[in-house]
């Protein structure tokens, strides 16, 4: 069977509040903040980027698990944010990790879910034989522009999962996908920031999508929210996976520790794999979690995982690595010029 190996994050330090960004563009603080339930997000520092991010999380996934990085012979790298149109992210996360030149590597492309499409080819080629270790990443600045809803959300953060079949401390027991052509959101070569569709983000986009990736799984499975101990849906905002948790049967106490956007925002490619990361923090051996992501476009990837003996054995470490709630701690909030600094909407003339 194929599962995860380990896994890291890694989120950046630096936050700003929602109340800080309504101050400047003169929006009810309260009215943000109830109707999408984030408080704050994250915001990469000057040097930060998605390849930054994602060479972190990587080495955070090693720092927990010892394994040879020449042995990691896939590596993809999923963003709506990559640093370069023509350059790969992958590219880089190998070389920093030790992993080249004996892999393949490519980026990967499909709003918010691109992360999970990259677990799922490295699913492929790991129980194909075809590669010992895969690594998959999900790693985002993410773009909103000045006064759009977006940018009350749009933050910064990644994830990183190996995967093979060397005694994973999780299995990935079952996937699918649910996928159609839905413009809820786009952004054009060349355009800094995307756009939405509006109406067409919440019903036809993430709830169609996701309900029926959710039910496609159920049904090739022949389960339901009771036989999982937890559930991670994608966190645009916290009222959408909290909506679709409850028409699918899951419960609050389910999805409460991978419901981590209250406090980190939308982290797009990173958004479902840090609340999947978070969850396997406090998971035990035995637990099953349920987790589907959404991508704008539209699709939704569908996991059924189940956490193994090996997540409590010597050979993997979990406290080597900073967990999601570490790295949510302590946070340095800024103020919206030093904000629109960091994400270059302004820039300083030499």
């Amino acid at each position: 069977m194929v599962g995860i190996i380990t896994y890291g994050v890694y989120i950046p330090r630096y936050r700003i509040k929602v109340e800080e960004i309504t101050r400047v563009w003169g929006a009810n603080a309260d009215d943000i903040t109830s109707g999408l339930g984030v408080f704050s997000k994250s915001v990469p520092d000057l040097d930060e980027d998605t390849a930054t991010i994602a060479v972190e999380a990587a080495r955070n996934a090693l720092a927990r698990r010892a394994i040879d990085p020449a042995a990691i012979e896939a590596v993809y790298v999923g963003s709506e944010s990559h640093p370069y149109a023509v350059k790969p992210t992958a590219c880089t996360v190998g070389e920093a990790i030790g992993a080249t030149p004996r892999m393949t590597a490519a980026d990967y492309e499909f709003a918010c879910k691109a992360g999970t499409a990259a677990v799922q080819t490295c699913m492929g080629l790991a129980k194909s034989g075809m590669i010992r270790y895969g690594l998959a990443i999900g790693s985002d600045v993410a773009q909103g522009a000045p006064s759009d809803a977006l940018e009350y959300t749009a933050a910064a953060g990644g994830a990183a999962f190996v995967i093979g079949r060397d005694d994973p401390i999780a299995l990935i027991n079952r996937t699918c996908s649910f996928t159609t052509d839905t413009p809820d959101f786009w952004r054009r070569e060349g355009q800094d920031y995307p756009r939405h569709g509006g109406r067409f983000t919440g019903e036809p986009g993430y709830f169609r999508h996701i309900e029926g990736a959710v039910q496609m799984l159920f049904d090739q499975t022949g389960k339901s929210p009771k036989d999982y101990t937890w559930a991670v849906f994608h966190q645009p905002n916290a009222k959408f996976p909290q909506r679709v948790a409850k028409i699918l049967g899951f419960s609050p106490e389910q999805i409460k520790p991978g419901l981590v956007v209250p406090r980190l925002g939308n982290t797009y490619s990173g958004s479902s794999m840090i609340g999947l990361a978070a969850t396997l923090d406090i998971a035990a051996a035995g637990d099953r979690i349920f987790v589907a992501s959404f991508g704008s476009g539209a699709g939704s990837d569908a996991f059924d995982i189940e956490v193994t003996d090996a997540i409590e054995a010597d050979a993997f470490r979990r406290d080597a690595a900073p967990g999601v709630e570490q790295l949510l701690a302590d946070p340095i909030y800024i103020d919206y010029a030093r904000y629109a600094r960091h994400k270059g909407k302004i820039v300083m003339q030499k």
